[in-house]
C-alpha cells in the first residue's frame, strides 16, 4: 500500500514533521541523503509506526500514492534546488513539492514560476514552534498557488498548533509569501531575543541581581498576560542552571557571540528596498554582527570601560519599569514587523 506523505531530510525537524504527519492518520515515506540517519531513525523513534525508509529517490517516489505531497527539509538555498532537481525527472503531472525550510522568498517565487508551468506544484511554507512544534504542532505559513495549498489543506491543517479559534495555518498568498512571513516572524524574534537580552543586562550589571533573584524575576514575568512566552519561559529556566565542572551559572559560560542563519539580514534587507522603518529589528541584527566580533570588543573594553553601576533606588520599582520597558518594546518589534508585511502584501 502506497504512504500518503513523503519527508525528505531527516534532521530533528524533518524527523518530528513527519511523526507529527504519520500521528495526524497519514502514513509517511521517509528518504535521507546519508543511510545512516534513516536506520537510526527507523530503529528508534520511527519503531512501530506507520513509516517506510526508502534509500534511494526513486524508491521514495514510487512509495508515495499520487498525486505525490513531498516535503523537503534541508538547507536553505543550494541543496534545495538540488534536490528538485532530482525529483523533476521523477515526478508526474499533478505532484506537488513543499518547500519547509527557511528559504529566501525570491528563491521561492523563482520555484514556483519553475515548476508550476511543467505541472507540478510547489508550496513555499514557513514553519515555526522549533523541534517541539514541529512534533506537537507547528505554525504553519504556506505560500504558492491556491490551488496547491488546496491539495495540502487536509494535512497542513490536521498538523498544525490546534487553537480556541482553530488550526495555526492559512494560506498566505502567491508566489513566496508564506517564506516572506516567516522570513519577517524570525526577525520579529530577533527583536525579541535582543530585548530580553538587553533587560537581563540591565537587571544583573545595573540592579546586581543574582542567579536565584534574575531566575525569580523572568519566572514571574512569564506568568503575566504580556510576558508569556516560550522566550520568556527559557530565560528564567537558563538561571536554575549550573555547571557542574565549575559550579559556575551556565549563562556565564556561554560564549557572547552569536551567529544567525540570515532570515533577520534578509528582513532588515528588504525593509530597507522598500523604505519600512523597522528600528528595532535592525538594532537586533546590528547587535548580533557587534557580538560576533569578540575579540575587537575585548580589545576595546580595556581602553574604554562602561560606567560603574552606583543603583540605589527602589529596585522593585526599577524591575518594573524594565518590565514595562520590555512589553512596550515588545509592542513595537511585533507592529515594525507587520508594518512590513503589509507594504510587501501591497508591493507583491
Amino acid at each position: 500500500m502506497a504512504q500518503s506523505f513523503g519527508v525528505i531530510g531527516l534532521a530533528v525537524m524533518g524527523e518530528n514533521l513527519a511523526l507529527n504527519v504519520e500521528r495526524n492518520g497519514f502514513p509517511v515515506a521517509v528518504y535521507n541523503r546519508s543511510r545512516d540517519k534513516t536506520d537510526r531513525f527507523m530503529a528508534e523513534r520511527a519503531g512501530g509506526k506507520n513509516v517506510k525508509a526508502t534509500f534511494s529517490l526513486e524508491e521514495f517516489v514510487d512509495a508515495l500514492e499520487r498525486p505525490r505531497r513531498i516535503l523537503v527539509m534541508v538547507k536553505a538555498g543550494g541543496p534545495v534546488d538540488a534536490v528538485i532537481a532530482q525529483l523533476k525527472p521523477l515526478l508526474q503531472e499533478g505532484d506537488m513539492i513543499i518547500d519547509g525550510g527557511n528559504s529566501l522568498y525570491d528563491d521561492t517565487e523563482r520555484r514556483v514560476k519553475e515548476l508550476e508551468p511543467t505541472g507540478l506544484g510547489f508550496i513555499g511554507m514557513g514553519v515555526s514552534g522549533g523541534e517541539e512544534g514541529a512534533l506537537n504542532g507547528p505554525s504553519l505559513m504556506p505560500g504558492g498557488t491556491r490551488a496547491a495549498y488546496g491539495e495540502i489543506e487536509h494535512i497542513v491543517t490536521k498538523i498544525a498548533a490546534q487553537v480556541d479559534d482553530g488550526p495555526c495555518v492559512t494560506y498566505i498568498g502567491p508566489g513566496g509569501a508564506g517564506h516572506y512571513v516567516k522570513m519577517v516572524h524570525n526577525g520579529i524574534e530577533y527583536g525579541d531575543m535582543q530585548l530580553i537580552a538587553e533587560a537581563y543586562d540591565l537587571l544583573k550589571n545595573t540592579l546586581g541581581l543574582s542567579q536565584e533573584q534574575l531566575h525569580e524575576v523572568f519566572a514571574e514575568w512569564n506568568l503575566t498576560e504580556e510576558l508569556d512566552s516560550f522566550l520568556i519561559e527559557i530565560t528564567a529556566d537558563i538561571f536554575t542552571n549550573t555547571d557542574p565542572e565549575t559550579n559556575t551559572p551556565l549563562v556565564e559560560l556561554i560564549v557572547d557571540a552569536a551567529g544567525q542563519k540570515g532570515t533577520g539580514r534578509w528582513t532588515v534587507m528588504s525593509a530597507l528596498e522598500m523604505g519600512v522603518s523597522i528600528p528595532t529589528i535592525t538594532a537586533a541584527v546590528n547587535a548580533r554582527i557587534m557580538s560576533s566580533i569578540k575579540p575587537e570588543r575585548v580589545a576595546a573594553s580595556k581602553q574604554l570601560s562602561g560606567p560603574a553601576s552606583k543603583f540605589s533606588s527602589d529596585a522593585k520599582a526599577f524591575v518594573n519599569k524594565i518590565r514595562d520597558a520590555l512589553y512596550c518594546s515588545k509592542i513595537c518589534s511585533y507592529a515594525q514587523g507587520m508594518a512590513l508585511i503589509g507594504a510587501a502584501s501591497k508591493q507583491f
